[in-house]
């Protein structure tokens, strides 16, 4: 698999390189799940997850860059996002910051269009001042031992630190068995993770409440959230819902 390690570079310079927009629809999983919300997918990550559900933004073995991705500009991102009432804009990936510096300048303009940001992200790179006081709330997924990537590249000290000293801050872990929760402990006990968001792995309905089940009453016991993926419960595994 052939994954971007460095940030992209958008031509002209005030572009992001973008994989889909898409929306009104419904924010499917942590703090704002059922809420309306349009969507900005950036494309490109640094990691390489096993189970991603999203390697079309990525892996340019198997899917053909060229069409899964596009150049937009910032106000043409920002004019979409304008024509809709909602309020929410997600942008999600990939992994965003890989563009941090073009993406703090499309947070300040949906903020000053009206809009609350929220940006999704694996916790390994750091956001910078200025994006962090343009934006609503960061969902940090810090990614586990399950995800088939070394330690080396999904922990990385130094951004968890930063993120979790951001007041505008929630992690939500993707879990398979009640067995990860104790990877999870081990994070919160390390970095002082709060509020912590645990949601079931999964691309079908039936697989996802199967996991959400297993892992309620332990979730409870240690005071964390649980999470649906919403979209996955009312649509499945479909692009743009």
């Amino acid at each position: 698999m052939i994954v971007t390690e460095q940030q992209p570079a958008p031509s002209p310079a005030r572009d992001l390189l973008v994989s889909e927009t898409f929306g009104p629809t419904f924010q499917g999983e942590g703090v704002s799940s059922g809420q309306q919300a349009l969507f900005v997918r950036l494309a490109a990550c640094n990691l390489s997850c096993r189970w991603c559900d999203t390697p079309f933004t990525w892996d340019w073995s198997t899917f053909d860059r060229s069409a899964e991705t596009q150049h937009v500009s910032i106000i043409d991102l920002v004019r979409w996002a304008a024509g809709f009432e909602t309020k929410l804009v997600v942008v999600t990936g990939g992994e965003p910051l890989l563009q941090r510096d073009r993406l703090t300048e499309l947070a300040i303009l949906l903020e000053i269009a009206g809009k609350r940001v929220e940006i999704e992200t694996n916790g390994t790179l750091v956001p910078g001042a200025a994006l962090a006081a343009s934006a609503t709330r960061f969902n940090v997924s810090v990614k586990l031992a399950h995800s088939g990537v070394t330690q080396e590249r999904r922990i990385r000290p130094d951004a968890i630190r930063a993120l979790a000293d951001m007041s505008a801050c929630n992690w939500k872990f993707v879990v398979q068995q009640p067995g990860d929760l104790d990877e999870i402990a081990d994070l919160e006990a390390r970095f002082g993770l709060e509020p912590i968001w645990v949601m079931p792995a999964g691309t079908q309905d039936a697989s996802t409440l199967a996991v959400m089940r297993a892992l309620a009453d332990e979730v409870l016991v240690r005071g964390w959230n649980l999470t649906p993926r919403l979209h996955i419960l009312l649509w499945g595994d479909i692009r743009g819902r």
